[in-house]
């Protein structure tokens, strides 16, 4: 019994050091990020919302994506829609900007008006934001900017949709759609 106390008390610190917790992350909505301009921001006010997170950059190919985002947005906000965007230089070099200096640009050039975050690192690896760790347990990496994970009002992500899937597209607002009405 002694022993299987310190095997225990060992692999709590172990999880502790590497900055793990003993308990999965269950939700999206169990996450705290900081949003764009840097303030706190609890994902739990997204609780029973259906979501969709994007990694976004300005300088990319995808990039006029944000003018159907905006739209897709605009078309199902009063549904309890929200878009998540997360701003990441991790493809390209193509979110090379500072907070200041995206979103600045996001809302001149695309009168962006849906959440934005701050920068992350969407990659696997050690600086992989939790938001995208817990993405990408059971679906796709993202491999390039404005991929798309779809996100049911408990949290849960429910489809993963490649850059080359517009805002526009209906397989994309089929699904969302179909998680609005649950």
């Amino acid at each position: 019994m002694r022993f299987l106390l310190c095997a225990l008390a060992a692999t709590l610190l172990v999880l502790t050091a590497m900055n793990l917790s003993a308990d999965p992350v269950a939700s999206l909505y169990d996450l705290k990020v900081n949003s764009l301009d840097g303030k706190p921001a609890d994902l739990a006010q997204y609780k029973g919302h259906v979501t969709l997170v994007v990694n976004v950059a300005s300088h990319c190919g995808f990039t006029k994506q944000y003018t159907g985002l905006e739209q897709l947005y605009n078309d199902y906000k009063d549904k309890g829609f929200f878009i998540l965007a997360f701003p990441s230089n991790d493809f390209g070099g193509q979110e090379p900007g500072t907070p200041q200096e995206i979103i600045t640009f996001c809302s001149t050039k695309y009168n962006v008006t849906f959440p934005m975050f701050e920068k992350v690192a969407t990659k696997k690896g050690e600086s992989q934001s939790p938001v995208y760790q817990f993405l990408t347990t059971g679906f796709p990496q993202p491999s390039w900017n404005f991929c798309k994970y779809l996100v049911d009002a408990n949290g849960k992500v429910i489809k993963f949709f490649p850059s080359k899937v517009t805002p526009e597209d209906k397989e994309l607002r089929d699904a969302i759609d179909a998680a609005i009405k649950g």
